[in-house]
């Protein structure tokens, strides 16, 4: 039998050994309610101290007025002080300055100050975004991505690449190109948990030969990957 697993409707997936919880990691779906957020299941976020407002700590602008959305894809690992500068935090910076001058008046409509609303923050599923990363706004985060500790992150990043610095640089892909098709034609997080949990030594053992069953197990006889 596959071991079992956390439902994904439930705040606090781990379960100290005396019974209590683990209030620090927390299925972030479930305790973020916010209308410019978009969250995918079982994708946690952890912290050395828990916040009262886990939406406020990881993105501190993306306002619920802000016309831009932060989108973050299944399974995603978001270690502690991690944050995602939307792009309701930039300024406009085409003029001769900078200054908000908007946001102190609070007359927005054709004021001349700020900029024009900028693209969503977009991660992908199976990401993990190490300890003290910024994301910067518009980002777009392929899955199987992984970014290292203080990592500084814009512009796209293909998919299961490892980056890392500040500005983020390319440290290396993690698989080879003909594997990566396959795991994007699979996309072992839209399965049932249960399947997951079946296959989990395929997925994190790296044996794609038997994630290419398990996929057709799931989908049908008739599935189809890539040659």
């Amino acid at each position: 039998m596959p071991p079992s697993f956390p439902a994904p409707n439930i705040s606090y997936p781990i379960i100290l050994a005396d019974g209590r919880i683990h209030p620090d990691t927390v299925f972030l779906r479930n305790v973020i309610d916010h209308p410019r957020w978009q969250i995918g299941d079982y994708t946690y976020a952890s912290s050395e101290s828990a916040p009262q407002d886990w939406a406020r700590y990881l993105a501190p602008y993306l306002f619920p007025f802000a016309p831009e959305r932060l989108i973050i894809g299944k399974f995603c690992q978001i270690a502690d002080s991690v944050r995602f500068i939307t792009a309701s935090a930039n300024h406009r910076y085409d003029g001769f300055s900078s200054y908000p001058f908007a946001i102190f008046h609070r007359e927005f409509e054709g004021d001349t100050s700020m900029p024009e609303a900028g693209r969503d923050t977009v991660i992908g599923n199976d990401v993990w975004i190490g300890q003290g990363a910024r994301i910067l706004p518009g980002a777009q985060i392929g899955d199987g991505v992984i970014i290292g500790a203080g990592a500084v992150v814009g512009g796209s990043v293909a998919p299961y690449q490892i980056v890392a610095g500040n500005p983020a640089q390319k440290m290396r892909a993690r698989f080879a190109p003909e594997v990566v098709a396959h795991l994007q034609a699979i996309r072992w997080w839209d399965w049932p948990i249960a399947h997951i949990m079946r296959h989990q030594a395929a997925i994190c053992g790296a044996d794609l030969a038997m994630l290419v069953a398990a996929a057709a197990d799931v989908a049908g006889n008739d599935a189809c990957f890539p040659s």
